[in-house]
């Protein structure tokens, strides 16, 4: 099956939007210029109390990082999306998002009545604008991820910022196993030293996904992934009511 466009527009850098994305559909995010960032959470609709669960998604699959192959969970072991392809072979799950006071004090202030759209926004108040459009709060928040950002581990445990890490034109595809609240945002990445206040865009396109097959590479990747593709079907046959799924 070739994948259809559905919808398609480029989000700007230090900016933020959220959507629904639907079962058996894929977002295909790309860096447009180089060195973007694009912090992302994901919640259930219909139960916004089940959210992305990063620590569950890392040990479950063993891994540090994110790429293709690796499926994103929610803290009730269903999966939300699966990463299927990446051309960046790293995303940072462990590096958090920016506030007010980490933007002021790393690149100064400027508001909306001094410079309009182009206004310094930050991670955190990025996310509570759209937690609040579905009720949602400061309470509702959870540790998000970093697309096309590389936060690495030296031999004593240190991390540290990689810039330039994604190039231009680098893409990475997530097809969504159930219907899913996507929260994404802009704003640089907390650890990034540049000078100026990144404002790098990236390009989002909401396809239709071919159906998954049974050697595709994010269930098989890991056995732990079969479990939590269970635990969606148990979900999709019970039409999602809690207690369920296992």
């Amino acid at each position: 099956m070739k994948e259809s466009v559905l919808y398609q527009d480029t989000l700007p850098g230090g900016r933020h939007w959220s959507f629904m994305m639907r079962k058996g559909h894929q977002l295909r995010l790309t860096d447009v210029n180089g060195g973007a960032n694009a912090g992302m959470l994901l919640y259930n609709p219909l139960m916004p109390l089940e959210r992305i669960n990063l620590p569950d998604t890392l040990k479950c699959q063993h891994t540090f990082k994110l790429t293709a192959g690796h499926c994103l969970y929610s803290d009730m072991g269903r999966i939300f999306c699966a990463i299927t392809e990446d051309s960046v072979g790293w995303h940072d799950p462990v590096g958090g998002t920016c506030n007010r006071a980490l933007v002021e004090r790393k690149w100064g202030k400027k508001t909306f009545q001094e410079a309009r759209n182009d206004y310094y926004r930050n991670g955190v108040d990025s996310f509570l604008i759209n937690l609040a459009k579905v009720g949602l709060g400061k309470k509702d928040l959870a540790a998000n991820i970093n697309w096309f950002s590389k936060v690495a581990p030296d031999a004593a445990g240190n991390l540290s910022f990689v810039p330039s890490h994604s190039k231009a034109g680098d893409s990475v595809c997530l097809r969504f196993e159930m219907d899913t609240l996507v929260i994404l945002h802009t704003c640089p990445h907390p650890m990034n030293p540049a000078k100026e206040y990144p404002q790098a865009p990236i390009h989002y396109q909401i396809e239709e996904a071919a159906q998954m097959s049974a050697n595709d590479l994010c269930l098989n990747s890991r056995p732990e992934n079969g479990r939590g593709y269970q635990n969606n079907d148990l979900y999709h046959q019970r039409c999602g009511v809690p207690g369920h799924d296992h």
